[in-house]
């Protein structure tokens, strides 16, 4: 098939590889993005790919958490441009859809939209009347909600949001210490973009599949290629430690105090409040992410309005 430049761009800006080598990996893998990442990586040419390709989508992310219910919620609302999420209507829609979420459980964005507000009209009835006003496209992306002990944190005024769920003992959550520590981990998450918890959260297939580029880019080394199979795979396990120590957060260096790891963070923060912290699950929504920005041509609207 033909590759478009736009391809080899896109890929050259989720690689940070060369144009001829991203064209020649697309190429091979027959306009595949995934595949040609991967054909990348085993020559050595690219590191982990990117996390957030195509990010372009204007609107806002939004983040909060209900100490009282002990309920969490982030939420993605997405519009045609980045004026609108200054938009106070706009923002407060967003904040009233979070609530929605928090107090009445919807099952999917579907359910959502058909959830009665404070002011008595369905969430789906509220977006249409905010689309009127601000005249421009409006869209529910995705929402996840938590129940226990969370911590909600928005970056950049809305360009990230994140939501960290914890389990802990002696009712500590109530105390301010752990809310500063729950913030402290949500801004790592913000940060550092884990893929993972710990290293047992990280599916077989994914190690599996690093460890397999791993020796594929061993082979294609004339330093390495002649090694023995069992020294290789004893290489690569070394190497998949540092996979985790990039990948899972209670792993990685916390952003703080990068001498230590954020599991050194939470113990340090259990023994001093004197109970225990466990970091459940966390979710990081970036705004746009994965959507495609609508391409406007400029000149073509500027001849437009001279007509």
């Amino acid at each position: 098939m033909a590759i478009s430049a736009k391809d080899v761009m896109e890929l050259r800006k989720q690689t940070d590889c060369g144009m001829m080598e991203c064209k020649k990996a697309l190429t091979e893998a027959d306009g595949n993005f995934e595949k040609a990442i991967e054909i990348l990586r085993e020559r050595g040419l690219a590191t982990a790919a990117k996390k957030a390709s195509r990010v372009a989508a204007e609107g806002m992310v939004y983040a909060d958490y209900c100490p009282k219910c002990k309920v969490g919620v982030v939420i993605e609302v997405n519009a045609e441009t980045d004026f609108v999420a200054k938009n106070d209507k706009f923002v407060d829609f967003v904040k009233e859809a979070t609530k929605v979420v928090m107090l009445q459980n919807p099952a999917d964005v579907e359910a959502l939209m058909a959830c009665k507000t404070e002011a008595g009209e369905t969430v789906d009835e509220a977006l249409k009347n905010l689309i009127l006003v601000i005249k421009e496209n409006i869209k529910i992306r995705r929402f996840v909600r938590y129940e226990g002990v969370c911590s909600a944190y928005v970056h950049g005024g809305g360009t990230h949001g994140i939501l960290v769920n914890f389990e802990t003992t002696n009712d500590i959550d109530s105390k301010d210490e752990f809310t500063a520590y729950g913030k402290d981990i949500a801004m790592q998450v913000a940060a550092a973009n884990p893929s993972y918890v710990d290293e047992a959260s990280v599916p077989a297939e994914v190690v599996a599949k690093e460890k397999e580029i791993m020796l594929a880019q061993m082979g294609n080394d004339p330093k390495l290629a002649g090694k023995p199979e069992p020294v290789k795979v004893k290489m690569v396990e070394g190497k998949i430690g540092k996979f985790y120590k990039e990948n899972c957060l209670v792993d990685q260096a916390y952003v703080k105090e990068p001498d230590i790891s954020v599991s050194k963070y939470v113990e340090n923060t259990a023994k001093e409040l004197g109970a225990d912290i466990e970091i459940v699950k966390f979710v990081r929504f970036e705004k746009g992410e994965g959507l495609e920005k609508r391409a406007d041509d400029f000149a073509a609207e500027v001849a437009s309005m001279v007509k």
